[in-house]
C-alpha cells in the first residue's frame, strides 16, 4: 500500500515554488522536480554525489549557501511544506 502522506498533496512556499513551480503537490512531485533542477543546474558536488551545493534560488528554502547532505536537505525542505 502507498504511503498516504507522501502522497497528500502539499502547500509550496514563494521560495520553494521559485524552483519545482506553484503547489499544491505531493511530497514525491516536489522531491523529483528538486532533483531534476539540482542535475540540471549541475549543483551536485563531483566528489560526493550526496552533497548539494546551493545556488541563490536553493539557498533560499535552504537557508544557507553552505554545502548540504541530501539528508539535509530533504529536512529543510519539509519547512516549506504545509
Amino acid at each position: 500500500m502507498a504511503n498516504t502522506a507522501f502522497m497528500k498533496p502539499r502547500a509550496v512556499s514563494d521560495a520553494l515554488s521559485a524552483i519545482v513551480g506553484k503547489g499544491p503537490m505531493p511530497r514525491t512531485q516536489v522531491t523529483k522536480k528538486l532533483w531534476d533542477y539540482i542535475k540540471k543546474n549541475k549543483m551536485q558536488n563531483p566528489k560526493n554525489k550526496r552533497n548539494i551545493i546551493p545556488d541563490e534560488k536553493l539557498a533560499k528554502v535552504l537557508g544557507s549557501k553552505k554545502e548540504i547532505s541530501m539528508f539535509e536537505m530533504t529536512k529543510k525542505v519539509s519547512n516549506h511544506l504545509s
